[in-house]
């Protein structure tokens, strides 16, 4: 089940998010696996602007998060994680298919995010969600993109990506 982050999952997030890092560190990535989470601030904005989801499992405990905004007048998908535990079981895609929801919903003509290009649950990974690389970011993706490699994520190929949404 889907629902939306209320303020008693934000450590729980973290959790989350410090969980499935541990998997970067299993390809040579320990600078990835050791970044902090975004604070509990930072999440309760998300979920105060209604662009933060959690799966959960049947004891209503999430097991994975999607928080998103609003870049270039499409939804951007900030974070996904799924903790390792809830993995290989289509989780992060429910919600992505739930941000494109949103997005319809919303009028928002398609999901952006930015991705390490050899990650296999990176690139790979959203290219099978219907993503493709955007070979000319439009200006604010362009500005998180710059911000990213100024918190050093360029050491490794990343690209942006897009999937358009049907009307």
């Amino acid at each position: 089940m889907i629902r939306a982050a209320v303020d008693a999952d934000l450590l729980v997030l973290q959790e989350i998010e410090r969980a499935a890092g541990e998997a970067f560190r299993e390809i040579g990535m320990p600078e990835i696996a050791d970044d902090e989470p975004l604070p509990v601030d930072a999440l309760a904005a998300y979920a105060a602007a209604g662009r933060a989801w959690v799966a959960v499992d049947p004891d209503d405990r999430p097991v994975a998060y999607l928080i998103a905004d609003v870049v270039d007048g499409n939804l951007h998908i900030e974070q996904v994680s799924v903790h390792p535990r809830a993995a290989r079981r289509g989780i992060g895609r429910d919600l992505i298919e739930h941000a494109a929801a949103y997005a319809r919903d919303h009028a928002l003509p398609a999901l952006t995010l930015t991705t390490f290009t050899d990650v296999p649950w990176n690139a790979p990974y959203y290219e099978r969600c219907g993503f493709r690389v955007m070979p000319d970011p439009e200006p604010a993706l362009r500005a998180l993109i710059r911000a990213e490699s100024d918190h050093g994520l360029d050491r490794w190929p990343r690209v942006a990506m897009h999937r358009p949404l049907p009307r």
